[in-house]
């Protein structure tokens, strides 16, 4: 291989790398990011061959401004205006709110709106809620109680009373 050949490759490569990584921050899954990061261990290897005296220092140049460049983008880019488009910064409390509101439906009685076999949707509280048996079928239109709510999983069992589906 000669030398202008052993350059050329050692640009595309650097390039190619920089782009894949960059691009890594637009496409979710990490393979971008590794073929990036395989280009920039490709430019460094083919520094040696372009650039034979001043392999050793080019390579380690790779790997320290790439190691420098992925800390400022850890440190910096999530405080751009861009880069908060991609971070969620804020915690969610509604969905502590609505747990605790689940978690009030406990003992509380409803009526099954769809089969529960063994999940489904209950009216409980005058409210459409996503329910799921213990395990048991439970017809439209039974009367269900709420007995247990572990997180998002709200547990009902058959109450006593057959109701009117229609209701």
């Amino acid at each position: 291989m000669n030398a202008d050949t052993a350059i050329q490759i050692f640009w595309f490569l650097l390039g190619l790398g920089i782009v894949l990584v960059c691009a890594e921050v637009f496409v979710p899954g990490g393979v971008l990011g590794f073929m990036g990061a395989g280009a920039l261990f490709g430019a460094a290897v083919a520094s040696f061959a372009a650039f034979p005296e001043y392999g050793l220092y080019i390579s380690l140049a790779i790997v320290l401004l790439t190691g420098i460049a992925l800390a400022l983008w850890i440190k910096i880019f999530p405080k751009t205006r861009f880069g908060q488009r991609f971070i969620l910064a804020r915690v969610q409390k509604k969905t502590a709110a609505s747990e605790l509101a689940r978690s009030a439906l406990v003992g509380k009685e409803g009526l099954a709106q769809t089969d529960l076999h063994p999940g489904g949707i209950a009216k409980i509280d005058g409210r459409r809620t996503d329910v799921v048996t213990e395990g048991q079928m439970i017809a439209k239109g039974e009367s269900v109680r709420v007995i247990k709510v572990e997180g998002f999983r709200v547990v009902v069992r058959k109450s006593g009373n057959k109701e009117d589906p229609t209701s």
